[in-house]
């Protein structure tokens, strides 16, 4: 009965033809076969030499079966050890089916070496069927066997099925032992299901069998790389209770866990409870704190402690060496880190496709672009496969630089390279963002349709970069399209998303889908940025909507998002433009009690609001103000204080102004000069400026800019008839 249950967990009896080729080679070199003892002595002449001749022990087991002259089973079982052990596992599967096909009954060892070699060539499903094939035969199973075939089940990410079969045969055929406990625990934290490597921990105790070292290594392991280092400290205590001592490897994965979340004080009390108890640490010990301590820039720490490890003897290896150079990188000193890369090759060691990923990556990012290149260059000239990696790195690295055609170029070329691995979607992405940066939207769709045929159907940020250009190119159905099919893919849309789509609204003036976007983000639970509050904050103000845009800007600051000199910009021009002063000077007040400094662009508002309410006194001071912190007002602020003036019709306000204006060489445009001569009619008597302008405009039209007191001294000498302001005299000495 368990038999036939676990031939029907695993119908395996049929077993693969595919992916095993018969051998056929004949070597005409042979010595002729005459009978079964020649071939028998034949055979065992091949396979029991210290190096096995395994293509002459086939040829000539072929031609004996071709010339009935059938070997002895226990020959052919021979054969089949031989071949499996000196892993020609192919060949062994064939000289199997060959012997079986003939009538010749496979042994106990045989039928081992047949579940070693689906296991080594990735085909372990088929190994329980020969499990069941050895009980039908009448042999029994033993741990070693039924070990091989949970370990390759397990490889194969099968834990499941390895569960299932250690559960049937267990019951009936074979005790496990602890080597089959920790196959399974290792596999089941391969899998990051830690619940159940632990329970079976316990159940592992419960049968006899005492974990050992290896078993709390493998679980302390799974628990670290899933981050729940404390549970892993609880598990290393475990094993000391038991009497079992933590060597290297426990303690080197511990380290590395306290290391990767930032821990360092607790990794280096592990790794002096290492040293006190006589454990010398390992090149994976020292990497771990070498590594982690230069990516957050401690340097002095990280020198010491690669000092520490050369004195010890213990010479660092190319994943140390790498993991320096990446942190040279990200702390920006790339002269440094290629230093070091030099280092490496006058010291004779070879890097590896990680370390010259790590040295294009930082080079890109640094923006060397042409020395990453070099690097790329060297790599494939010392016989280093690039790998997907390498080139989606060089695809950023250029199309960040804005060379989207290059980048183009190298995609087209690398595509070409039967030895290149299929692109995946950050390769697609690099050029889709890349062409939507450059607003080549027609490009970076044939892209993402290319993508698509090829069966990748893109991530968050494919879409995030197509509906960001469509809604700046205009094209609002397609934004739309795009979206929907994020949506369809299960994609969740994040902040970026949302903000794109805010952003893209408001530009095209479809502000109430931006709101209910934006309401749309909170209830989802995406909390919006800085970037989305002002920018939907300043289409409300544009469209007078200012006391929606203050509820969002008080909403703004009780959600802790911080607002910043732009926030405030936004709604002190706002509210000015509906005519609320106080409330304007509320939030500059406001605004300086954050120690957010006026710019230019506040002032200017301040002048321009102002003047159009005809507070003149209020912008006088505010000039007076942006003079004294020493930003210099442009013609948009004097242009707005003049028709303040002029409106007014404060006459030598607006000579002292244009004084201002010609002392600090102003550069005049279309809009200043108009409001100048404009001031000028209300200053002059009985003339009439409007019967000069077309003069004055093909006189100051000549040149592509001109400042007030050119543009005065033009009028003067051209039209002395009109009333200028005069040079003030100068200040006796």
């Amino acid at each position: 009965m368990m038999i036939k249950q676990l031939l029907k967990l695993h119908p395996s009896c049929n077993f693969p033809s595919h992916g095993f080729c018969v051998y056929s080679r004949h070597f005409s070199s042979l010595p002729s076969i005459t009978s079964t003892s020649d071939i028998e002595t034949l055979l065992r002449f091949h396979c029991e030499k210290s190096d096995p001749q395994v293509s002459e022990a086939v040829s000539g087991f072929l031609r004996a079966v071709d010339t009935n002259r059938l070997p002895s089973g226990a020959a052919c079982n021979l054969l089949v050890h031989t071949l499996t052990k000196s892993k020609n596992y192919e060949l062994a599967f064939s000289v199997y089916s060959k012997m079986t096909n003939v009538g010749l009954r496979p042994s106990f060892i045989s039928l081992s070496c047949l579940v070693a070699c689906f296991v080594n060539s990735h085909h372990p499903e088929f190994a329980p069927g020969v499990l069941g094939l050895l009980l039908k035969r009448g042999f029994q199973l033993n741990a070693f066997v039924l070990n091989l075939t949970l370990k390759g089940l397990c490889a194969n990410d099968e834990v499941d099925k390895a569960i299932e079969l250690f559960r049937v045969t267990g019951r009936n055929y074979v005790t496990p032992d602890i080597v089959s406990y920790n196959i399974l625990i290792n596999g089941l934290c391969r899998v990051k299901k830690l619940k159940e490597a632990t329970e079976l921990l316990v159940d592992m105790e419960l049968s006899g069998s005492e974990p050992n070292v290896t078993t709390y290594s493998t679980l302390i392991n799974g628990f670290c790389k899933d981050g729940r280092v404390d549970e892993a400290m609880g598990l290393l205590e475990e094993l000391k209770q038991k009497g079992l001592e933590a060597n290297v490897v426990v303690y080197s994965t511990i380290i590395s866990a306290f290391c990767d979340n930032g821990s360092f004080d607790r990794a280096k009390e592990i790794f002096d409870e290492m040293l006190k108890k006589g454990i010398p640490p390992n090149v994976v010990t020292y990497s771990c704190f070498i590594n982690n301590l230069s990516k957050i820039g401690k340097w002095k720490e990280a020198t010491a402690m690669l000092n520490d490890m050369i004195e010890c003897g213990v010479l660092p290896d190319v994943i140390t060496y790498t993991g320096l150079i990446d942190g040279l990188f990200k702390s920006g000193r790339a002269t440094k880190a290629m230093e070091l890369f030099s280092l490496i090759l006058s010291r004779g060691e070879e890097p590896n496709t990680v370390t010259y990923n790590v040295m294009i990556d930082g080079l890109c990012k640094q923006g060397l672009v042409d020395e990453a290149f070099k690097i790329f260059e060297m790599m494939k000239g010392k016989g280093k496969q690039p790998d997907v990696i390498t080139y989606n790195v060089l695809l950023m690295g250029l199309s960040c630089r804005g060379k989207v055609d290059e980048a183009m170029e190298l995609f087209s070329m690398i595509s070409k390279d039967e030895n290149f691995l299929e692109p995946d979607v950050i390769t697609y992405n690099m050029l889709i963002i890349g062409l939507c940066k450059e607003g080549n939207l027609d490009k970076a769709r044939d892209i993402y349709n290319t993508m698509v045929e090829r069966g990748i159907a893109g991530n968050l940020g494919t879409y995030n970069a197509l509906i960001g250009s469509c809604l700046e190119e205009g094209f609002v159905g397609e934004a739309i399209k795009f979206w929907r099919r994020a949506l369809d893919l299960g994609l969740v849309p994040n902040e970026i998303t949302y903000g794109v789509l805010i952003s893209g609204f408001c530009k095209t003036h479809m502000l109430r889908f931006a709101k209910g976007l934006f309401s749309q983000m909170r209830a989802s639970g995406v909390s919006p940025t800085l970037i989305d509050y002002n920018i939907l904050m300043l289409s409300l103000c544009k469209e007078s909507s200012v006391e929606q845009a203050r509820m969002l800007f008080d909403e703004m600051r009780r959600t802790n998002c911080v607002p910043n000199l732009v926030s405030f910009n936004t709604i002190i021009d706002g509210t000015l433009k509906a005519g609320d002063v106080e409330s304007a000077k509320g939030l500059l007040q406001d605004m300086c009690k954050m120690d957010l400094t006026p710019d230019a662009f506040t002032f200017s508002i301040l002048v321009s609001r102002f003047s159009k309410l005809g507070l003149l006194d209020e912008a006088k001071m505010v000039l007076k103000k942006m003079i004294d912190c020493g930003v210099e007002p442009d013609a948009f602020v004097f242009d707005s204080l003049l028709k303040g003036y002029c409106l007014k019709g404060e006459t030598e306000e607006i000579v002292n102004l244009l004084h201002q204006m010609a002392d600090k060489g102003v550069v005049l445009d279309s809009e200043i000069t108009s409001t100048i001569l404009e001031c000028l009619c209300e200053i002059s008597d009985d003339v009439d400026v409007m019967k000069i302008l077309p003069t004055f405009s093909q006189e100051t039209s000549k040149e592509a800019s001109i400042t007030c007191n050119e543009l005065l001294v033009k009028l003067s000498n051209s039209h002395p008839e009109l009333k200028f302001p005069q040079e003030k005299p100068p200040v006796p000495g």
